[in-house]
């Protein structure tokens, strides 16, 4: 696969992660309001699970890994899940003295979305 190929992979997936992102974000404020990062909490999980289920199907050779680690894992997934917005979102937490969300946010994103990845993965494996 050229060099060319990859980055065009990416970049449609990328095209659908980000917009995958901001509908989910906005979804999220209108659900449950702005007083917790639901919306990077969401994308998280939400991606954890998907790296999971698309690690394991590649392993298990459901799926090829060309193109799809490019077109879902480096692209869809990289714009979709950022952990710079998780982490400004903490940062902004901590300067409204919120530290207790500060404290549940870590713990719920990397609680989580680990156990999303795991149990996608087991989901595939198992299959």
């Amino acid at each position: 696969m050229s060099q060319f190929s990859v980055l065009g992979f990416i970049a449609f997936g990328g095209a659908f992660g980000a917009c995958s992102r901001y509908l989910i974000s906005e979804l999220c404020v209108f659900l449950f309001g702005r007083g917790f990062p639901y919306g990077t909490l969401t994308v998280n999980i939400l991606g954890s699970f998907i790296m999971g289920l698309l690690v394991a199907a590649i392993q298990a050779e459901f799926l090829s890994a060309e193109p799809w680690r490019q077109v879902i894992g480096l692209g869809f997934l990289g714009a979709l899940t950022t952990f710079s917005t998780f982490s400004m979102d903490n940062v902004l937490l901590m300067q409204q003295g919120a530290f207790i969300k500060v404290g549940l946010n870590i713990l719920l994103n990397v609680v989580l979305s680990i156990s999303a990845a795991w149990v996608a993965f087991q989901l595939v494996a198992r299959s």
